[in-house]
């Protein structure tokens, strides 16, 4: 598993995160990353502050975490890129937002193995910090702490390569739909004598037990983890 780094280029959504908070230089204080989410048709507050790090990094917008509106733009440097005429790089890909993973006890979810996102829903990243076949990755949100230890934290979005129970291997961390609960969870794997161990990354939960590892149905790797930054309010 590799944590992410920070690509070198602007993509769409960066310039209309930067549009945005321009536009609301003019009200006298900083948006919420709920509205950044609404005006930027963007629905997860995790891939927005995935890319607010990335400007912050890049030094086009400075925040502070100890407020809930803390994001700025730097004005000279987006006078300087206004200036410029911008487009997404073309070694940024889009990877889709599938659903919510449950990283506790499994969960149930009717009618799907994932809860679907709308098809808008995507993270950018760069091509070159993926695997060869990018084309058939997906993202999934986390909800839940039983993969702390893992540096997977309620609210974190997992790349996710599609895997299937013959190709996972013991400590692989995998998406796993329990078929015969019709319910989900993202834990460890380990296949055992006679039965499959799923097994969380936090010394409070225990292990789950299969005993029957038919009804395992392994959904994906997880290749790479996007870390949610949260503002802290006073």
């Amino acid at each position: 598993m590799m944590m992410v780094r920070k690509s070198r280029g602007l993509g769409d959504r960066h310039i209309k995160i930067l549009e945005y908070l321009d536009k609301h230089t003019g009200k006298g204080y900083p948006p919420s990353i709920r509205e950044i989410c609404d005006a930027t048709n963007i629905s997860s507050t995790s891939v927005v502050n995935y890319y607010l790090e990335q400007l912050e990094d890049w030094g086009y917008i400075v925040r502070n975490r100890k407020i809930s509106r803390g994001v700025r733009i730097v004005p000279e440097k987006w006078a300087e890129l206004a200036g410029q005429t911008v487009t997404a790089i073309a070694d940024l890909i889009k990877i889709p937002i599938v659903g919510r993973i449950f990283a506790s006890s499994p969960v149930p979810v009717p009618g799907s193995d994932f809860n679907y996102y709308d098809a808008e829903a995507s993270v950018e990243i760069a091509r070159s910090l993926l695997p060869e076949k990018a084309d058939s990755l997906f993202a999934l949100e986390v909800e839940g702490d039983s993969m702390i230890d893992a540096m997977v934290n309620d609210g974190d979005i997992v790349i996710m390569k599609p895997a299937t129970n013959a190709e996972t291997r013991n400590g692989d961390m995998v998406a796993v739909w329990l078929e015969d609960r019709d319910e989900t969870t993202l834990k460890y794997f380990y296949k055992e004598a006679n039965r499959i161990r799923l097994q969380p990354a936090n010394p409070t939960m225990a292990p789950i037990y299969i005993d029957n590892p038919a009804v395992v149905k392994v959904q994906g790797k997880v290749v790479m983890v996007i870390r949610k930054v949260m503002p802290t309010a006073v």
